[in-house]
């Protein structure tokens, strides 16, 4: 496969964050949407969690697609040892929050490239530091409506900004996509690169 000029690369997402973070890699893709079921086992670790979402993701489309290179990614948010997922309501978005005020929290980000010969899995981990949250920064957060349809009830990319202190790790990786690790695992699974 390696040299064929017809190499196909999905991505099995319909997240905006990553189709964004790709793009910024000049890379021509499509996006294939992956309807999977989202739920794990509590007994998996973080690791084993976004490792085991992103393989789903990317089967679900590998199985349409089985020619093509398939990029699918999982993130979660944990925080002493509570895997936050997305806040189903205000009320779970001020608690992740007040969770996160003040503290580190660690953000697990899965990706499974399905090529046509093999799976490669990895993530990433990046420890998150937020400052201390007044009850005003938190509601005006939350009634940015940002919070809603991303892990650990907020968005470092966005308004979401003004809640981080410091990271520990892969900032790309805490928007949904480990750039640069990608990249390099799409390079050595065969995938040819214009750079």
């Amino acid at each position: 496969m390696k040299g064929d000029v017809m190499q196909r690369l999905i991505l099995a997402s319909s997240s905006p964050r990553r189709k964004e973070l790709l793009e910024n890699l000049h890379l021509t893709f499509e996006i294939s949407s992956s309807n999977v079921d989202e739920s794990f086992s509590p007994e998996l670790t973080p690791e084993e969690a976004v490792k085991e979402l992103a393989s789903r993701k990317a089967s679900f489309v590998a199985e349409k697609e089985p020619n093509a290179f398939v990029i699918g990614s999982d993130t979660v948010v944990v925080h002493e040892g509570d895997i936050l997922g997305k806040p189903s309501d205000r009320e779970e978005a001020l608690f992740m929050l007040k969770k996160l005020s003040g503290n580190t929290h660690s953000v697990f980000t899965g990706v499974s490239i399905i090529t046509p010969e093999q799976e490669i899995q990895f993530y990433e981990k990046t420890d998150v530091v937020f400052w201390e949250l007044s009850q005003e920064e938190m509601d005006a957060y939350i009634s940015s409506g940002e919070p809603f349809d991303k892990a650990g009830g907020y968005g470092i990319q966005g308004f979401g900004s003004y809640l981080v202190r410091e990271i520990k790790g892969d900032y790309f990786s805490v928007v949904g996509l480990p750039v640069a690790r990608t990249v390099r695992e799409l390079r050595r699974a065969g995938y040819v690169l214009p750079y």
